[in-house]
């Protein structure tokens, strides 16, 4: 199984100009909460942009909670006061790149608090999916193959086990960026990811026993080195 890599970077700028066209359109046509936008192939068609990324561009605005889209129906504003939504836009267009050391951080943090949760509410069809990742980043790292994607598949499976959207899309948005760190830096040497195959287990079987405590500790275990090298580089 493999984890696609989509990275935004050389999008970014082109997102960034259509949703400052949004912005403006909304506006100019001082549209309201729960009115509605016009389609993506207008705006693709009125930007001189493809629709695809007109779709990326409101999506990105949906996650915000700026624009709201129903099936069949169309795209809507949300229920947000203008001086709102213009402060929101603006902070939105003024993000950054997150660099190493923010991704590691975010990730530590969402997954103490992940694994607990999916130590709880893990599923047995959950514990097939965490268990074949650990088995295909096993066999990458035996056979001395690069596992970074393997290693993310058996923390994303641990994610949808915790059974919280919000944690399981965010997990999903960062994910893109810690790959290409870790591919940039060589973070995990051949030890690291030797020693990674018994964190990873230690982990399965402290979710399967559905021992809180236990997962949290050893994911904690798990991030140790990683911890270290961030604050290390």
């Amino acid at each position: 199984m493999k984890l696609q890599i989509l990275t935004k970077n050389e999008h970014k700028e082109l997102h960034n100009d259509i949703i400052a066209k949004i912005r403006d359109l909304i506006n100019n046509k001082n549209l309201e909460p729960g009115d509605k936008l016009p389609s993506e192939r207008m705006l693709s068609e009125r930007f001189n942009v493809s629709r695809g990324n007109v779709r990326e561009s409101i999506q990105k605005l949906e996650f915000y909670g700026i624009l709201k889209s129903k099936p069949q129906s169309g795209t809507f504003v949300a229920d947000i006061g203008q001086v709102a939504m213009n402060g929101m836009m603006d902070d939105i267009l003024g993000l950054e790149d997150p660099d190493f050391k923010s991704l590691v951080e975010t990730r530590i943090l969402l997954e103490l608090k992940t694994v607990r949760l999916a130590a709880q509410r893990r599923t047995d069809a959950d514990l097939i999916k965490m268990e074949t990742a650990l088995e295909a980043y096993k066999e990458k790292v035996l056979n001395n193959e690069d596992a970074v994607q393997e290693d993310l598949l058996f923390h994303l499976a641990i994610a949808q086990a915790c059974r919280n959207s919000t944690i399981n899309r965010m997990m999903l948005i960062i994910t893109p960026e810690i790959i290409n760190n870790f591919e940039k830096y060589h973070v995990c040497d051949k030890d690291q990811s030797l020693k990674g195959i018994q964190e990873h287990q230690d982990i399965f079987d402290a979710i399967k026993r559905q021992n809180t405590q236990k997962a949290k500790q050893m994911m904690k275990v798990h991030f140790n080195a990683l911890y270290q090298y961030c604050y290390n580089i």
